[in-house]
């Protein structure tokens, strides 16, 4: 079968593989309609995060059932599904107590087990998830992303009528944006330096775009908002710079919910870390996409807003392209030779 398999640092590789075979009772084989790069493919393969070398890589995907263990009686041969990546051990201290995300051993598809760029992936009975007719696979695989920003909503103490801003539109960013509205947001300020990606901000139902390369975020949105800030702010850029711009956002006893990951070091100049301190700030992290009892509501929500259009990914895919495409597609990225925002990978696609 087709597959993108990473070796070492920036070496991703289009190969054959053979195929995933039924091993035990639970195992369910997918046959991959589209899979998504996610943030952390990128920076797993800039820089070498958790990996086997030769590993198939991809995580963010939808598909159809093509084989069923023995005990599989949930989906059959031929059912549209999407696929939870994560492994959670069960065992330590979080599992126990049902903090799945917070598992000391926690893991995805495409580090350690085998991943979803590739024309078949293997997944447990319990990671499989059947989508309804009106959500095609585009949006299906979109899915998992769109269950990491609802997780860090679910984390925070929204509620209907607030105001949020959105630091970041990229896509976990833009989903934020339409996250925001389904828990009740007021007003949805979405922050970015990109006019394209604002645009599409304001597609999805942003009230407000803020290009902060005209003048600073925080100012800009102060004259929004009398000065006062927003309830709660998203940090979905996984900035350095935005990562300390973005205490200044909410108002005081605001929150700020952190979805994006800095791959490098933070430096808070002191006028934005007081703002923590002045205006005691709740500040949360969130991670990955799970709950209990596993998957998590973030999924069963994911799929239901999808199917009833409270979620539109369609003008977030800005690539549709081939496996066989992969290699160049991540050398492009890294070096920014074009506009990416979310790239779908097709594996019955071919190469044009």
């Amino acid at each position: 079968m087709k597959s993108l398999n990473l070796y070492n640092e920036q070496d991703i590789r289009f190969e054959n593989l053979s195929e995933p075979i039924i091993e035990n009772e639970e195992d369910v084989i997918i046959k991959v309609k589209a899979v998504g790069i996610c943030g952390s493919d990128i920076s797993r393969y800039r820089k070498l995060g958790p990996y086997v070398p030769g590993m198939t890589f991809g995580h963010e995907f939808a598909g159809e059932v093509s084989k069923v263990g023995s005990e599989v009686s949930h989906v059959q041969v031929g059912d549209r599904v999407v696929g939870c990546p994560t492994f959670y051990c069960g065992e330590c201290e979080n599992c126990q107590k049902g903090d799945l995300s917070r598992c000391a051993k926690l893991t995805v598809i495409g580090a350690r087990h085998p991943g979803a760029y590739a024309e078949f992936v293997k997944l447990p009975k319990s990671h499989v998830l059947s989508i309804p007719d009106n959500v095609d696979y585009d949006t299906a695989a979109l899915v998992e992303p769109s269950s990491v920003v609802a997780h860090g909503f679910y984390r925070s103490s929204i509620k209907p009528g607030a105001d949020v801003a959105v630091m970041g539109c990229g896509s976990i960013g833009l989903l934020a944006v339409q996250w925001a509205k389904i828990f009740g947001a007021k007003k949805v300020y979405a922050i970015d330096i990109d006019m394209a990606k604002l645009k599409i901000a304001k597609e999805l139902g942003a009230d407000v775009v803020i290009n902060s390369l005209e003048k600073p975020a925080h100012e800009q949105l102060m004259a929004y908002t009398n000065g006062i800030g927003v309830d709660l702010a998203i940090e979905s850029a996984g900035s350095p710079v935005t990562s300390s711009q973005v205490f200044a956002l909410p108002k005081k006893g605001g929150e700020v919910v952190f979805m994006g990951i800095p791959y490098a070091d933070i430096k808070i100049e002191r006028f934005y870390f007081e703002k923590i301190v002045r205006n005691e700030l709740r500040v949360l992290g969130s991670w990955n996409a799970i709950s209990s009892p596993f998957p998590g509501q973030e999924w069963r929500s994911s799929i239901h807003y999808m199917s009833t259009g409270g979620i539109n990914v369609k003008p977030m895919i800005s690539h549709r392209l081939a496996l066989e495409d992969g290699p160049e597609t991540f050398d492009n990225i890294i070096n920014r030779k074009d506009a990416y925002v979310k790239v779908l990978f097709y594996p019955d696609k071919e190469r044009k």
